[in-house]
């Protein structure tokens, strides 16, 4: 018999990361400044990481993350001090869940659905994001590239989820905010939803589309359910 298996991204779309906002703001003064630093240091650490990946270099994505916020600092002029990046690090380690993510995931739970976590972070990255956000008791395993030391999208990437939780490509559903997770997702063979966290953004498209498109997680589950 074929189980259904959610495989859910972290950074993004499960956990917000610029919740990292606020403790940048004490530390920068300007909401503006201190959202326009976390949206490129986010950027920044996706392409350390796609650089990497290319390179066959891995590391820990937290150092990813770390080498990023080295550079936006420089980038921007901000000069944060040693101890100013610390707390920032400290921050981006306890980021918050987006607030439609413990109900849909409730909802999820109660129809017999596997659901696991799936990350280019660390297994205890996200281990600690879920259970500090609340999430940890709706996830059955936490899936990390840390384990075949590549990033998403490599292909491998997506081959390792399913021999570990030796699922079928068809019974398999990524669930992403990221358009490039998804893309990655569907050129392996598996099933994707997008999540469409800002109603603004286009779906970065290479003629490989979304099986589904949500605004939110809620929407996911009434599609699901």
């Amino acid at each position: 018999m074929s189980r259904r298996v959610l495989a859910f991204d972290v950074y993004g779309t499960l956990i917000d990361t610029h919740g990292v906002v606020a403790e940048l703001q004490t530390r920068l003064g300007d909401p503006s400044t201190a959202m326009e630093f976390s949206r490129r240091w986010r950027d920044k650490q996706l392409e350390y990481s796609f650089r990497r990946g290319l390179m066959g270099a891995y590391v820990d994505f937290a150092r990813c993350t770390r080498e990023a916020l080295d550079f936006i600092d420089r980038a921007l002029g901000v000069g944060l001090s040693d101890t100013d990046k610390e707390h920032l690090m400290g921050a981006y380690a306890s980021l918050p869940a987006f607030a439609d993510a413990r109900t849909a995931l409730a909802r999820l739970a109660g129809t017999g659905i596997t659901c696991v976590a799936f990350s280019n972070g660390s297994r205890q990255a996200v281990a600690g994001l879920l259970e500090g956000a609340g999430l940890s008791e709706y996830f059955a395993d936490i899936v990390s590239v840390e384990e075949v030391r590549r990033f998403k999208p490599d292909p491998a990437v997506y081959a390792y989820l399913r021999q570990r939780l030796e699922v079928e490509p068809g019974d398999t559903w990524l669930i992403s905010s990221n358009a490039f997770d998804v893309i990655g997702a569907r050129h392996a063979g598996l099933h994707a939803a997008w999540v469409r966290r800002s109603p603004e953004a286009p779906f970065d498209s290479w003629g490989i589309d979304p099986d589904i498109t949500v605004s939110d997680l809620e929407g996911l589950a009434d599609y699901l359910n």
